[in-house]
């Protein structure tokens, strides 16, 4: 495998496995998308390879087991083939059994490798003849063929068209009586380049052949040859009837320029018609490359029969009626209550009669005793020390009420429900869990997000005016009640003294006064509390709405949305592994 492939498996492995999708390089994806590769190469199959493997490791868990097996095996098959003897073609001859293709094998390899005997079947494991001048040793091993031979140099040079390059294997019977026979030929099956089907005037219209092997290889663009052996027990008119309904019958099949080649190794008939074809098949080593990489996209074909063709977007789906679930679920009703009260009760303390707004300063605030009381911030939006303190603790809020938490549950379950409504079964479920946090987790991320939020604002500049003339008032209301007094005492004193009485209205004016505008100006920053409570509680209901919307995105919303990339990643990956190269 070329270097730049082992990076870019090698960056695959290294990517996380917490719902990211592996990315690929840009350069394998445009190679394979754009038709660069005209021919058939090693590095065009092995790009095939890595958007299949990229593919697989963004749906895991979401695809087909048996597709997924079916891909993985064609995946470390292309990387194994790749490694040893490409310029090799491997051609097996596959039949039933009496087809006479071990007899056909004898005649092409020019000697007998292939035991052929009268008690059928013979062949119980693949033998291999071998054309070149050097044995490819781990090509065979790989294989697991024993038996081999070695084409004769001087016999060689002297067959038209030349095979060098070609491995050719006799496999036992695909319908053999034997299992492990039908086992062994269903195994190299798999691994071989090029299928050539031996069939005979009787059993060319077998239904094992055609439909659990030419049927199923013709799906998959496999290289395929069809043989008629045994052409020497027909007439000419019987032989070209069989060879039209044969015909006919890989047609129906979806064989794509179906011939078939006539052949007999009893009198020699048709074999250079089959060596001609052979040596055109295998000339510029190709084939293994074009059954690696029909593998791989028959692979990513079935796979992708599980995936959906789009996805929702849950942009354009809202969260509104999410957000509002969680805020009751977080208690957000009670904070803001809370809220008004506390602006009410710091409207009293602040700007109230100073002579008795004491005894409400004594009283516990409403947001302490829900755990979120805060320090005066500078800034409107600043969070004191305490904040950060209070950050690593708990609220004190009531428990979750049965009912906000089967709102909660409903509302994430539908949107897991809407957003996999579309998807495959598997990718459904998936993003039904991904919705579906468990209870604890939520409610934790909840009241850290409502513990961290500031509930608090710059304070009122009038409240500090009104604070200050309520001092003046009562300051007044002293004066004139000390003027009072003295007045009470001077006249009490008038008899020793000898002094006349002095006029008590201004003093009484100023005492009365200063009472009465005071409890005056109380009910008017009362009425003054109550709008500015309201507008408190408008701004710190728009600060809980987005930290319990960030909740919703990241703990609800953020692991559908990684499940919906996944699939698209997926189904990518699978639209480009598929497409002929």
């Amino acid at each position: 495998m070329s270097s730049k492939a082992t990076k870019n498996r090698a960056a695959l492995k290294a990517k996380p496995s917490n719902g990211a999708v592996a990315e690929m390089s840009t350069d394998v994806v445009t190679e394979m998308s754009t038709g660069v590769v005209t021919e058939m190469s090693t590095r065009a199959v092995q790009a095939r390879a890595e958007v299949l493997t990229s593919a697989l490791q963004s749906g895991a868990g979401c695809l087909p087991a048996v597709a997924v097996e079916r891909a993985e095996a064609a995946i470390a098959k292309t990387a194994l083939r790749t490694s040893i003897a490409v310029g090799c073609t491997v051609v097996a001859f596959a039949g039933a059994t009496g087809s006479g293709k071990s007899s056909l094998f004898n005649v092409l390899a020019g000697a007998d490798v292939s035991q052929v005997g009268a008690r059928r079947p013979t062949t119980s494991k693949p033998s291999a003849a071998i054309w070149g001048s050097e044995s490819p040793s781990a090509l065979l091993d790989w294989l697991m063929v024993g038996v081999s031979h070695m084409v004769n140099a001087e016999l060689s040079r002297g067959q038209e068209p030349r095979l060098d390059g070609l491995v050719l294997l006799d496999l036992p019977d695909f319908d053999s009586q034997a299992t492990a026979n039908r086992m062994e030929a269903d195994r190299v099956l798999d691994l071989v380049d090029v299928f050539i089907w031996v069939t005979d005037p009787q059993k060319y219209a077998d239904a094992r052949l055609h439909e659990d092997y030419i049927a199923k290889l013709s799906a998959q663009d496999a290289v395929t040859i069809t043989v008629l052996n045994q052409a020497d027990r027909l007439t000419p008119e019987a032989l070209e009837a069989c060879s039209s309904d044969l015909l006919r019958l890989l047609g129906a099949e979806g064989v794509v320029g179906a011939e078939v080649i006539a052949t007999s190794a009893k009198d020699g008939r048709g074999v250079n018609d089959l060596r001609s074809r052979i040596s055109t098949v295998i000339s510029g080593h190709n084939a293994p490359i074009q059954r690696l990489d029909s593998d791989l996209r028959s692979a990513a074909n079935l796979l992708r029969s599980s995936v959906a063709d789009s996805e929702l977007n849950l942009d354009l789906l809202g969260d509104t009626a999410l957000v509002d679930a969680l805020s009751r679920a977080a208690g957000i009703p009670v904070i803001l209550d809370a809220v008004e009260r506390d602006y009410r009760r710091e409207t009293v303390v602040s700007t109230g009669w100073p002579v008795t707004r004491w005894a409400t300063s004594l009283r516990p605030t409403p947001l302490k005793l829900l755990g979120l009381k805060k320090d005066v911030s500078d800034s409107p939006a600043a969070i004191s020390r305490s904040d950060v303190r209070s950050v690593l603790g708990r609220s004190s809020l009531p428990p979750v009420t049965p009912a906000a938490r089967a709102a909660v549950a409903l509302a994430t379950r539908e949107i897991g429900d809407r957003a996999g409504r579309d998807l495959p079964q598997a990718w459904t479920d998936a993003v039904t869990d991904a919705a579906m946090q468990p209870g604890t987790e939520l409610g934790d991320a909840l009241d850290q997000a409502v513990v961290g939020t500031s509930l608090r604002d710059r304070d009122p500049f009038w409240w500090t005016a009104f604070g200050f003339v309520q001092w003046l008032l009562v300051l007044t209301a002293a004066v004139g009640l000390s003027w009072l007094v003295v007045l009470m005492v001077l006249d009490w004193l008038r008899p020793a003294v000898g002094t006349h009485g002095l006029g008590t209205l201004l003093p009484f004016l100023l005492f009365a006064g200063g009472l009465f505008v005071g409890f005056l100006m109380s009910l008017l920053t009362a009425a003054f509390g109550r709008v500015g409570s309201r507008r408190r509680r408008v701004l710190v209901a728009a600060r809980l709405n987005d930290v319990v919307a960030q909740v919703a995105r990241d703990r609800l919303m953020m692991p559908v949305r990684e499940v919906l990339h996944r699939h698209r990643m997926t189904r990518e990956y699978l639209d480009v592994a598929r497409q002929p190269a």
